[in-house]
């Protein structure tokens, strides 16, 4: 069985959402009975909850808040533990991302999520059948979260390879693509970014079959997430990873250079501005 991922130890969030109810019940110099009275709920629930040893229901975090006289700060750590827009199978990729020194990535249909504007993305998200419009804002603020990874003082190096027809395609009309474009002329000056575009005559290429990323850890194995229509895969199975990892190097091959890249991206928000 392969190793799990070495990722720096960090407080789940169940944990640091029950130190905070504690050092706020405590503040108020409050027993456990005393809060769970003002709740509704027993000193030994309570007690739980503070411990991380027991799920924390959405009712709960509603009354404490009240009681407590909060206005959204345990209701925001709460949704750390319960990020129900956010697929189960997804939530290992951004604590992956957080850690990484270095990620590769392939993006044959839309901008890396990494890359992606605001605009851009909850465009992306408003085509999900089924979406509200409160769910959709609440990814694309994961999304963007996210993108910190990028002003920390020693953040990663990020390697992207996109399809050319990923740039030509108006997401959210041809004032958000404007945009996302710029974005990426901005992103190309960061020292630890890189991004190359794959022109569209070269034809078939390694990549027409998904996109994905490969993230180089500082201590275990590399891990991959791989992309699909209905689900992802985060993986750091060897020989996987090795697979995935040769793909990208074949797809690099077919890659502009950086500077023949950027003047691609130019050209594109020079069209993307003067068509009306």
């Amino acid at each position: 069985m392969p190793a799990e991922p070495d990722i720096p130890a960090e407080v789940p969030p169940e944990v640091a959402f029950g130190r905070e109810l504690r050092r706020l019940r405590q503040a108020q110099g409050w027993t456990l009975e005393a809060f769970g009275s003002r709740a509704g709920y027993s000193g030994t629930m309570i007690g739980y909850f503070e411990l991380a040893k027991r799920p924390v229901p959405e009712g709960f975090v509603a009354v404490a808040e009240e009681a407590l006289g909060l206005s959204g700060e345990l209701v925001a750590l709460w949704k750390e533990i319960n990020p129900k827009h956010t697929p189960k199978w997804f939530r290992q990729w951004p604590k992956i991302e957080k850690a990484a020194v270095a990620i590769r990535t392939w993006q044959p249909l839309v901008m890396p999520g990494l890359l992606q504007t605001e605009g851009y993305a909850r465009a992306l998200l408003l085509a999900e059948p089924g979406a509200t419009d409160e769910q959709v804002e609440e990814m694309v603020r994961a999304r963007l979260e996210r993108q910190a990874i990028f002003e920390r003082p020693a953040p990663p190096m990020y390697a992207a390879v996109i399809d050319e027809g990923v740039l030509r395609r108006p997401i959210g009309g041809e004032k958000v693509m404007r945009e996302q474009l710029e974005r990426l002329l901005t992103a190309m000056d960061h020292p630890k970014i890189t991004i190359q575009v794959v022109p569209v005559h070269v034809g078939a290429t390694p990549g027409l079959l998904g996109g994905f990323a490969v993230a180089q850890l500082p201590h275990g194995p590399d891990t991959a997430y791989l992309e699909s229509a209905s689900n992802g895969q985060v993986t750091d199975r060897v020989e996987e990873v090795r697979a995935i990892s040769l793909r990208y190097d074949a797809i690099r091959a077919w890659a502009h250079p950086k500077h023949v890249t950027k003047d691609v991206v130019r050209e594109l928000v020079e069209r993307f501005g003067n068509e009306r």
